[in-house]
């Protein structure tokens, strides 16, 4: 986890080590079928969301009470404030407090605070600095765990992870494609970000297409190939859909926001509106080999993907979308036990 972090924190999934990850996912199968555990009895987990949530909202609050906890569930808009994270800042802005008072006295109430950070409006590379979250656990006196930041996703990543496992059996060597898709609103990369990182840590050849100007973070895209060269994989990123797809056991789906328009709505549209006709259909997923379909969610229907895709024998999403649910017992297991 953190390193050097005197207190386990989760913020990105190489927070874990190789044998963290290995025993979440073995737990989290277990707890599956249907293994029983009350880790949590007597401990409330805090979940601050600064954005909306449907999955992570639902699955950790059916997780943290399925292993004997409690959670204590807020939503900026309606249970508090804005909040500051810069240190040092005169605060004379909208934020009445800072993250460190914040943390410190949430800590004195739950075992362990989940953050859904809001988006800063500024510039990408102010973005990517993932400064709130980082706030929180700089600050917080017990674990924190990451609801998706600007740039990382790590509970969908262990979701994704145990759903590759389930699907492939060994990934060492098998081929992920992910690739962009059309939608009037794209997300934040986090999501692609972070499956991207866990498929190459599983040892998985990776693809990534996407339409010109719809690259990837340039920082998590260095680590990548750096990550791809360390164990002779092959990575390809910013090639057409066809190519990417070629051969691919999976190919993940979604949608991301272009980096470089980030904060800029009349520009990104136009960015949008030029790239169209990437949607994954039965064309796309024949170039496979026998190729699966993985998404977050939220899904657009024949937009990103074809209903014949989404509702045929190659879709994963429910099963990926289930798997929130029992790799976030494992990880609260594993960040709690004891």
């Amino acid at each position: 986890m953190t390193a050097g972090a005197a207190i386990p924190h989760f913020i990105r999934l190489e927070d874990l080590s190789d044998r963290q990850v290995e025993d979440i996912l073995d737990l989290a199968a277990r707890l599956k079928r249907g293994v029983s555990r009350a880790e949590l009895a007597g401990r409330s987990v805090g979940l601050l969301f600064f954005r909306g949530s449907l999955r992570t909202r639902t699955s950790l609050v059916a997780a943290v009470q399925q292993l004997g906890g409690h959670t204590v569930n807020l939503t900026a808009a309606s249970d508090f404030w804005e909040l500051e994270a810069r240190d040092g800042t005169v605060m004379d802005g909208a934020a009445p407090e800072h993250i460190r008072d914040a943390a410190v006295v949430m800590s004195k109430y739950v075992s362990a605070l989940a953050i859904r950070p809001a988006a800063v409006t500024g510039s990408w590379e102010q973005e990517r600095r993932d400064e709130s979250i980082r706030a929180w656990a700089a600050h917080a006196e017990v674990p924190v765990i990451n609801m998706e930041s600007a740039l990382w996703h790590p509970l969908q990543a262990l979701a994704d992870l145990l759903t590759l496992r389930e699907t492939l059996g060994e990934l060492e060597g098998k081929r992920l494609a992910i690739t962009w898709t059309s939608s009037p609103t794209p997300s934040s990369p986090s999501v692609v970000h972070s499956a991207l990182m866990a498929a190459l840590r599983a040892g998985m050849n990776v693809s990534v297409a996407h339409p010109p100007g719809f690259g990837l973070d340039q920082g998590v895209l260095d680590e990548a190939r750096s990550s791809a060269g360390e164990r002779s994989l092959s990575f390809e990123t910013g090639i057409g859909m066809d190519e990417a797809t070629e051969g691919a056991h999976v190919v993940y789906a979604r949608s991301w926001f272009s980096t470089e328009t980030y904060n800029n709505p009349t520009l990104a549209a136009t960015k949008v509106a030029a790239a169209r006709g990437w949607t994954i259909d039965e064309r796309i997923m024949a170039r496979g080999a026998d190729a699966r379909l993985m998404h977050s969610m939220p899904v657009r229907r024949n937009l990103e993907v074809t209903d014949e895709v989404l509702d045929g024998p190659r879709s994963l999403l429910y099963a990926q979308a289930e798997n929130r649910l029992h790799t976030q017992k494992g990880l609260l297991s594993l960040l709690l036990r004891g």
